[in-house]
């Protein structure tokens, strides 16, 4: 299941990248580059958005993006994990306004993600009663 509900709050389950439908496969620091980890990660946004819509259905019931927890495939020496996840949250603060899209959020770097993906993000937010 791609999320669970209890009260309010829905979780969702961690969401690799993909491109043209197959995982988007690198590894930040090494084959691919910020700007591209960033486009990856708006991405899954995206496909986050899908899953949250299937979760609510009605995104106008979003009370408020509450976390978003990103891992991004990268190198030992790689440090911009930050700006590799600022793919998804500009992206949720366009659909959502800065007060219902603004969240908390981590960044990871990691040796490998399920497939070889370079990013995998999961979100939890907030419903309206």
């Amino acid at each position: 299941m791609p999320f669970a509900q209890t009260g309010n709050l829905v979780f969702l389950s961690g969401h690799i990248a993909k491109k043209d439908g197959k995982p988007w496969v690198g590894q930040l620091g090494l084959t691919m580059a910020t700007e591209e980890g960033k486009a990856a990660a708006r991405a899954i946004a995206i496909d986050l958005l899908g899953t949250l819509q299937a979760a609510c259905g009605d995104l106008e019931r979003v009370a408020r993006i509450v976390k978003v927890m990103s891992l991004v495939n990268s190198t030992p020496t790689y440090t911009e994990q930050h700006l590799v996840t600022n793919g998804c949250s500009e992206l949720l603060g366009e659909v959502f306004g800065p007060t219902v899209g603004a969240h908390a959020r981590s960044a990871f770097g990691v040796a490998q993600i399920p497939l070889g993906a370079c990013v995998e993000i999961e979100l939890i937010a907030e419903l309206k009663a």
